[in-house]
């Protein structure tokens, strides 16, 4: 039983439900059909806002579509294992390698043709995690051997301790040092603290 019933002895009503049997003797008439209109006119309200904001996002989406022969980057989800102050890592998205399109598999949905490495993983792929590729010979496309996982996903190593720092808290002060992952450069090296490191890898210490 509800707090409002245990002490009035009936249900809470919102204007909502004024239009049932018995509620108009006891608000009156006139206040019900004020607040009908009111809601009526603020639904209606609601829906112009929503229509308005569709109309907004469908002139700016595209549709990506792709051919058969096509050439694409394939998207991946890096995970690090590493816990910063209590949270995981983020994902860092990443394109690999582009793969060539052999079929197309439904409205939003390619095939690719995918090394014997990548044979455990279903080859087919929804067109967001795709990204279309121009051929160029002057391209230079260098070719990191990734150990994948069935669900696209690679757990990332440090490799390097880049710099070191303090962090400055109200009561204490937590030793960072700056830290450069496997498989991605110097610009995205990241702070994380050094217990932490030293505890999930202590031969980065060495």
């Amino acid at each position: 039983m509800a707090p409002y019933e245990a002490l009035y002895g009936r249900p809470c009503r919102t204007p909502v439900c004024w239009n049932e049997v018995g509620e108009r003797k006891l608000v009156g008439p006139e206040l019900v059909q004020i607040t009908t209109n009111n809601i009526k006119l603020i639904r209606e309200n609601l829906r112009k806002a929503q229509d308005r904001q569709k109309s907004y996002a469908d002139k700016r989406r595209r549709n990506l579509e792709f051919q058969v022969g096509d050439q694409v980057f394939l998207k991946l989800s890096p995970w690090r294992g590493v816990i910063r102050f209590g949270r995981k890592g983020k994902l860092s998205p990443r394109y690999i390698r582009p793969y060539q399109i052999t079929e197309r598999v439904g409205p939003a949905a390619y095939r690719l043709e995918l090394p014997i490495e990548l044979a455990r993983i279903y080859d087919v792929f929804h067109v967001s995690m795709l990204r279309k590729y121009i051929p160029d010979p002057s391209h230079v496309l260098q070719d990191q051997p990734v150990e994948l996982k069935e669900d696209l996903s690679y757990v990332e190593e440090p490799i390097q301790i880049l710099d070191r720092k303090e962090q400055v808290l109200k009561n204490k002060t937590i030793p960072l040092i700056k830290v450069l992952w496997r498989h991605h450069g110097a610009e995205e090296a990241t702070w994380e603290p050094e217990y932490q490191m030293k505890k999930s890898y202590p031969i980065l210490f060495n």
